[in-house]
């Protein structure tokens, strides 16, 4: 599993928000996790990687170098350890190399990929727990996903492909891939971070082959929505590409937020016709060693990232509006 990026959701149907098509973008954030160097300590990470930030914008993180789940509650200067931290392993309390993480409010729990052991597992969010239960085994899992039946969708890095689990669910339902690793319309190479939007389709980020790919619900092959023009700068291009958000700018173009090693992207679909909806343009709009961003909403006219870095802290950057407003008390 490359060193790579992730995305986070803010609820677990995923949130589509309206963004004009000329928002701006702060290109500077404030810390609100991490921030003093990688370590153990509960103000440290260390390759955070997936994060889920909850309505009350509460932050679950996958802090992959420190094997645990640690959650930020907004201003806070601690944060708390709610799954793992018992060091790296194989027992039921402890997690090894975990790369995502969401919350299933319905049960209360967190549903964390445990990369290193192979498998999904459940924590609850209840005070005194101090172990998890496994889910599902035998899966390489990178990625997760749950959609508004609360079927949970999971990419296998090794396998090349994402299931989707009904509740109880041990074998699954091949959604994406599934044909081996490859670059044909019905493979996927070391598919990590997915996305699954309100008619249940699934985005894949195709990590090594360097694009993203969109599955509609029952597809036999996906289709080639962002890179697939191989590893490179080219505006046409995503190299190891691997978080990824929609959003809406009310004019049925949908606009990808490609998180990658060194800098966030956007890539917009269908900018000049529909000849060529699904070439990309792409664009970047911030920062540097990024490896995990989240879009949350703020308020009605602004929206906020949150962005995981090397550097071992989340940074907010937010949109400023088409008119300029400060969406935040950060200046553009």
């Amino acid at each position: 599993m490359p060193t790579t990026t992730t995305t986070a959701r803010t609820t677990q149907q995923p949130v589509i928000p309206n963004i004009p098509a000329d928002a701006r973008w702060a290109q500077n954030g404030v810390t609100v996790a991490g921030g003093h160097g990688a370590g153990r300590a509960t103000n440290q990470l260390s390759w955070p990687f997936g994060l889920f930030v909850d309505d009350d914008q509460t932050i679950v993180i996958a802090d992959w170098g420190n094997e645990r789940i640690i959650q930020w509650k907004m201003d806070d200067t601690n944060g708390q350890v709610v799954a793992g931290g018992n060091g790296q392993g194989n027992r039921l309390d402890q997690l090894d190399r975990p790369t995502d993480v969401l919350i299933d409010k319905q049960t209360v729990s967190l549903i964390i990929c445990d990369l290193e052991n192979r498998q999904v597992v459940r924590w609850s969010r209840r005070s005194g727990t101090t172990q998890g239960e496994i889910l599902i085994n035998n899966i390489k899992c990178s990625g997760l996903a749950m959609d508004d039946q609360r079927y949970l969708y999971i990419s296998d890095y090794e396998k090349h492909e994402v299931r989707r689990y009904e509740t109880g669910e041990k074998n699954g339902t091949i959604v994406a891939g599934g044909n081996g690793e490859g670059a044909g319309l019905s493979q996927l190479n070391s598919s990590t971070y997915i996305l699954v939007d309100q008619q249940h389709t699934a985005y894949v980020s195709d990590n090594n082959n360097h694009r993203v790919m969109k599955w509609n619900k029952g597809a036999k092959e996906g289709i080639v929505v962002a890179g697939g023009q191989g590893e490179g700068n080219a505006l046409t291009q995503l190299p190891y590409p691997n978080g990824l958000h929609t959003i809406n700018n009310n004019d049925e173009e949908d606009l990808f937020h490609l998180f990658m090693m060194k800098k966030i992207t956007t890539m917009k679909l269908g900018e000049q016709s529909i000849l060529n909806r699904f070439l990309a343009i792409k664009t970047t709009i911030a920062g540097q060693s990024v490896v995990t961003v989240v879009l949350k909403r703020k308020h009605l006219d602004a929206q906020e990232i949150y962005m995981g870095s090397q550097n071992h802290h989340l940074q907010p950057v937010v949109i400023i509006d088409c008119l300029g407003m400060l969406a935040s008390d950060m200046l553009i």
